[in-house]
């Protein structure tokens, strides 16, 4: 690298990381702290979507966003998620929920999951990076994300079940 093109990425750096800097280091801690969070794998485990037609049973490894911190970045920044995968966001009682894809790098289908199992809404190919608001439509106990068009490509629809041990009511259980 000549020295010219050597001062002039130092100066495209400087240019970038000077605000992050100007604005103090509680904002690089923040960064500091989310970054490493996106690529630490959460508890994984399996569930499996039944057709409410009887067809046939999907099973995804899922990664399980617990905590709050866990769900406010949820798949942020992946690159990635293969077929037969996803993350769920459980929480305690059915309730209201809005999600987005502020920083999410990828295409995803939401699928809005009641008490019961009974998947109220999806949401297919939520469009990445996007800061628009999206509604469970119902109040849900659970959001499941996979890959953007599975749902399409695998024939899961509203009223199929998720079985998993947080939905009651649902056969198999």
């Amino acid at each position: 690298m000549s020295s010219s093109t050597k001062g002039a990425a130092i100066c495209v750096a400087l240019f970038i990381l000077a605000p992050l800097f100007a604005a103090g280091w509680p904002l690089m801690n923040s960064l500091i702290d989310l970054v490493p969070a996106a690529y630490a794998k959460m508890r994984q485990d399996k569930l499996a979507i039944v057709s409410a037609q009887g067809g046939a049973e999907h099973t995804f490894t899922i990664e399980v966003a617990s905590t709050e911190q866990e769900k406010a970045v949820g798949l942020m920044f992946r690159t990635v998620l293969a077929d037969g995968e996803g993350m769920l966001f459980p929480y305690t009682a059915e309730r209201s929920l809005q999600m987005w894809m502020h920083n999410t790098y990828i295409p995803l289908d939401m699928l809005f999951v009641r008490a019961d199992g009974t998947i109220a809404r999806i949401e297919e190919n939520a469009e990445p990076l996007s800061d628009r608001v999206i509604s469970s439509g119902a109040p849900v106990l659970a959001v499941l994300e996979i890959p953007g068009g599975a749902s399409s490509r695998l024939g899961i629809k509203a009223g199929d079940k998720v079985r998993y041990p947080i939905f009651s009511g649902v056969s198999g259980q």
